[in-house]
Parts: structure tokens; C-alpha cells; sequence
């Protein structure tokens, strides 16, 4: 185990690659010695989620979840020509938005939806079922992203619209819900008007913002 403490996003690979463990603390005031002790010694099993995306390169900054999609073919596509890639490291940060350890281990089912074409001022609802497979209680934060498939603008690729932090006893599970409206598919336009369009959505669920499992819903208006 590695403590870091800094105010910002560091390259720090060989850490990365060697240690199965590392606890940021970013600056921390009069009781960091307590809180970190309390971590370290597992009488507090963290929780936390990151804010930011960690860049695996200074030539990937800057780097953050929620980008425009470039329109190309994904770096695993064979023709690294044509597609979006580095020659000489991933396009995917080393640690993404939203993404945290847990001294315990939690497990996700298959995504469930109330309705998969929605009209209007309908509701979506997106659940899922969280168990805590692992020897100790803690705290998950389940995650909930949307991406506007087609728009008179460019979108981006996800986008954050809820999460919801719950506490989980040894083999206890709880079933989680979001419920989505049309507020959740605004945006400004070209007219700058905050409104959302009709069309194809993707919704995503998971403990971060690349481990998500993804549904597709038509929305008309």
C-alpha cells in the first residue's frame, strides 16, 4: 500500500503496475493521521469515488470522461490509422472518473427497465440489484450515466445525471433505482434553447464511468 498526498492528478505508473493498493489522501487537515490510521488499520473501509480522471501520460491531459466522441473507430479496432489511439500507450485514462476501492466486494445485476420506448413527459426507471459478496460492511455509490446518441449538437460520449451512496451489510443486497425524465435529456442548442431532443439514449449503470453495463431506450416526443 502507497499514501499519496497531493492536490491534483499525478502520473505515477510504476505505483500503479506494483502496488495493489494506494490511498490518496489529497491535503487533509488536523486528524489526517486519525482518518488514515483508521483505513489503514481496516477499522473505516473507504468509499470513496474519484472526481477527476487520472492520465496515464502528461500527453493525454487533458483527459476527462465526458468528451465528444471523435467520430472515429475505437483504439482496439485493428487500423490504428483510422482510428482514435496512441501509437505508444492507451486513449483510456489510468483511473477514471468515479472510480474507488473497497476493502469489500460488491456485485452488480443485470440492469432492469419499466419501459424501453417512452413518450412525452414519461418516466424511465433504471435499477439494478447491489450485494456485498465480501467479508466486510461498507459503502458503494452506484453510478447512473445517459448519452444523447444523436443531437442537432455534439454530445458527449456520458454524462453523470445521478448516483446514489448506500450501505451494504456482509451478504445483505438492496435493489437500486433512478428514475429518468425528460429533464435529464436537456441541453443548450444551437438556438440556445435548453431543451432535449427526440431519439435513441443510452443508459449506463455501474461503480464507474467506464465499468458500466449499458441499456438503449427510444424516446418520442
Amino acid at each position: 500500500m502507497v499514501l499519496i498526498g497531493a492536490g491534483r492528478p499525478l502520473v505515477f505508473n510504476w505505483i500503479s503496475e506494483n502496488v495493489p493498493c494506494i490511498v490518496y489522501t489529497w491535503w487533509l487537515g488536523t486528524k489526517a493521521a486519525d482518518a488514515i490510521t483508521d483505513i489503514l488499520t481496516g477499522d473505516y473501509n473507504p468509499s470513496g469515488k474519484l472526481t477527476i480522471s487520472f492520465p496515464r501520460a502528461e500527453g493525454q491531459i487533458p483527459i476527462y470522461y465526458n468528451h465528444l466522441n471523435t467520430g472515429r473507430p475505437a483504439m482496439d479496432e485493428k487500423d490504428r490509422y483510422s482510428c482514435s489511439a496512441y501509437n505508444d500507450l492507451s486513449i483510456y485514462p489510468r483511473y477514471c472518473f468515479g472510480y474507488g476501492l473497497s476493502y469489500t466486494v460488491f456485485s452488480y445485476s443485470d440492469m432492469t427497465l419499466n419501459e424501453t420506448v417512452l413518450k412525452g413527459n414519461q418516466t424511465l426507471s433504471a435499477s439494478v440489484t447491489i450485494t456485498n459478496n465480501g467479508n466486510y460492511e461498507g459503502y458503494e455509490v452506484v453510478q447512473l450515466y445517459l448519452r444523447d446518441k444523436v443531437a442537432n449538437i455534439a454530445r458527449p460520449v456520458k454524462e453523470l445525471k445521478g448516483f446514489q451512496r448506500i450501505f451494504l451489510k456482509t451478504g445483505e443486497s438492496k435493489k437500486v433505482t433512478f428514475e429518468i425524465t425528460t429533464n435529464d435529456l436537456m441541453f443548450y442548442n444551437n438556438d440556445l434553447k435548453y431543451d432535449w431532443e427526440a431519439g435513441d439514449f443510452d443508459v449506463m449503470i455501474g461503480r464507474n464511468a467506464e465499468d458500466v453495463q449499458t441499456r438503449t431506450v427510444k424516446w418520442i416526443k
